[in-house]
C-alpha cells in the first residue's frame, strides 16, 4: 500500500485516479479548494483535505504531503481568467514542486497537455495563450528540479467511456484525437506503478495500444 497527494482532487481526472488507486488498496489524500467537494472525494475513497493552492504557500502545501510517496499535480484554473491561470497553473505549481522536494516526496507526476513545451508558438492574443505559458514554465520547472517526474500530457479530453487503451506520440499520435478522461487517470495510475516512466513526458491520445503497454513502450 502507497500513500498518494493528489492536488486539485476533485476534478473528473483527479477523482477516477483516486477511485482507481484506493479499489487498488491505496491511500489517497485529496487536496481540494471547496469544502462542498469533499463528499464527492471521500465517494471513490479519497481523505480530503481543504488546501486553496492558489493562496497555499509551498510550506503550507509541504506541511500537508509530507509521508506521501508521490504526488499528483491535476489542479487547473480552467481557462477564461489570465491572471487567475497563470496563478494556479504556473505558480501554484512550482510551489507544489517545491512542496514536494521540501517534503521529501521525491515523486511527482505532473497533469499537462499534449504539445505542451516552452516553444508552442500559440499567439499571444489566442484564448489559449496564457494556459500554455503557464503549464510549459510548469513543466520546465519540474524538469529542472530534483524530482522523479513524469508529465503525463494528453490530448483533447471527453468524457467518453474507459477504453484501457491509448496510442503515444511515440507511435505516431498527433493532436486532434480525443482521449477519455477515464483513460487518463489509467494512465496515471500506470506511471505511478512504473519506475521506468521517470523524467519521461507522456503525450497521447486515445488508440488501440493497452495502456500499460503503451506507457512501457513510452519509457
Amino acid at each position: 500500500m502507497s500513500r498518494f497527494a493528489i492536488i486539485g482532487g476533485h476534478g473528473k481526472i483527479a477523482l477516477e485516479t483516486t477511485r482507481l488507486l484506493t479499489t487498488a488498496g491505496h491511500q489517497v489524500t485529496s487536496l481540494i479548494r471547496n469544502p462542498d467537494h469533499g463528499d464527492d472525494v471521500s465517494a471513490v475513497g479519497g481523505t480530503p483535505v481543504i488546501a486553496d493552492i492558489e493562496h497555499c504557500s509551498s510550506s503550507a502545501i509541504a506541511d500537508i504531503i509530507t509521508g506521501h510517496d508521490a504526488v499528483v499535480f491535476s489542479a487547473g484554473a480552467g481557462g477564461g481568467n489570465p491572471e487567475r491561470t497563470f496563478a494556479v497553473d504556473r505558480e501554484a505549481a512550482m510551489r507544489s514542486i517545491d512542496a514536494a522536494s521540501a517534503a521529501s516526496v521525491d515523486r511527482f507526476v505532473m497533469v499537462s497537455y499534449f504539445g505542451s513545451s516552452v516553444d508552442h508558438r500559440v499567439p499571444q492574443d489566442n484564448s489559449f495563450y496564457a494556459y500554455a505559458e503557464a503549464k510549459a514554465h510548469a513543466d520546465q520547472y519540474l524538469r529542472a528540479s530534483d524530482l522523479a517526474w513524469t508529465i503525463v500530457a494528453p490530448s483533447t479530453l471527453s468524457d467518453d467511456p474507459a477504453t484501457g487503451r491509448i496510442r503515444t506520440r511515440q507511435d505516431g499520435a498527433q493532436r486532434g484525437v480525443t482521449v477519455a478522461r477515464a483513460d487518463v487517470a489509467a494512465v496515471i495510475v500506470a506511471v505511478l506503478a512504473e519506475g521506468s516512466t521517470v523524467g519521461r513526458m507522456i503525450e497521447f491520445t486515445g488508440g488501440d495500444t493497452p495502456i500499460a503497454d503503451s506507457v512501457a513502450r513510452a519509457s
